[in-house]
């Protein structure tokens, strides 16, 4: 039964037990040396080693496992630029059907390869929304396959929120917690599992400067869409949709903007002192904790760390 509403509680932990036979439960790693930087205790959810290295097999996998048999058959459609296309796959992979995926021919290589492994049928298009809409409906039209979109959509932000509820099962009330946003499937999950499991925690929204729209809609309380997005971090790039905007709206405590040098400086850093890989929409909550802000000195800091896909030919420190 699809979600039609905002999440509850009970809808979170729904969520979780429906998709853990078929995800990692991530671990919580951390650093001495990255903590006496921050000047803060951070964890960090590791979302990078999930199946198909992103949070978004969290929610892909519940979204369809809440399809029925018969629809399902016919196959899921979306359009992404890289972890949810992926994430989407191999959740149709898993469960014996097709998955059409509409990415912009700007897409990373290594994200584009992921979803060919795990057998998505790819169709590219302009790197404009517009273009990703019209070619997504003439697809749905020919395949009678069902949207599953990638943030604005209930089933897809309870299987998001499933990542914090894992780590606050092990990290109970942090004092804050930072997460990236692009679309808000991640953040809105996040937020409504700080509410209902830890009510006291901060959730703060991580963006880049050259992305900001988030941001720019906290400041003004209307959706400002995201328009001509430079960033590295290019899973950062859409603007918030009509079901995460409220959400965000209502329980954010705050948003944090970075500069691209330091996303590219938190990456780094997290490769050579951790040894894991992320990527950089994953760096932007740590280069937001790497700034030092007095409120989260010697504070409980939970990052969710949302992917590790990475294509290693062109990493920015290399550029």
């Amino acid at each position: 039964m699809k979600i039609q509403h905002t999440p509850t509680a009970e809808d979170i932990t729904e969520a979780h037990r429906l998709i853990s036979p078929y995800i990692h439960e991530t671990p919580l790693l951390s650093s001495n040396m990255i903590n006496s930087i921050a000047g803060a205790e951070l964890i960090l959810k590791c979302e990078n080693f999930q199946k198909a290295g992103a949070f978004k097999s969290r929610g892909a996998m519940h979204a369809m496992l809440q399809m029925s048999p018969e629809q399902r058959q016919k196959g899921v459609a979306t359009h992404s630029s890289g972890n949810h296309a992926g994430a989407l796959a191999r959740a149709a992979k898993v469960l014996g059907t097709k998955a059409y995926i509409v990415m912009p021919h700007t897409a990373p290589a290594s994200k584009v390869a992921a979803v060919r492994e795990y057998g998505g049928i790819i169709t590219f298009c302009e790197p404009t929304l517009a273009a990703r809409e019209e070619t997504l409906s003439a697809l749905i039209e020919k395949t009678g396959a069902e949207e599953i979109h990638p943030y604005n959509n209930y089933d897809i932000i309870a299987g998001q929120a499933t990542a914090a509820l894992e780590a606050l099962r092990f990290m109970p009330d942090p004092d804050y917690i930072l997460c990236p946003v692009g679309g808000g499937g991640l953040l809105s999950g996040t937020l409504l599992t700080a509410r209902y499991f830890a009510p006291e925690s901060r959730v703060i929204a991580c963006e880049p400067q050259g992305a900001n729209d988030t941001w720019k809609s906290f400041q003004s309380k209307t959706l400002v869409p995201s328009h001509l997005p430079k960033t590295i971090a290019d899973g950062l790039l859409t603007s918030l949709g009509s079901r995460t905007f409220p959400i965000i709206m209502q329980l954010v405590h705050d948003v944090i903007t970075v500069q691209e040098e330091e996303i590219i400086r938190a990456m780094r850093l997290v490769w050579e002192r951790m040894k894991i890989i992320i990527e950089p929409s994953s760096a932007v909550p740590v280069a937001v904790a790497l700034q030092q802000h007095p409120f989260m000195k010697q504070k409980k800091v939970l990052i969710i760390v949302s992917g590790g896909n990475v294509d290693l030919d062109k990493l920015p420190w290399n550029a």
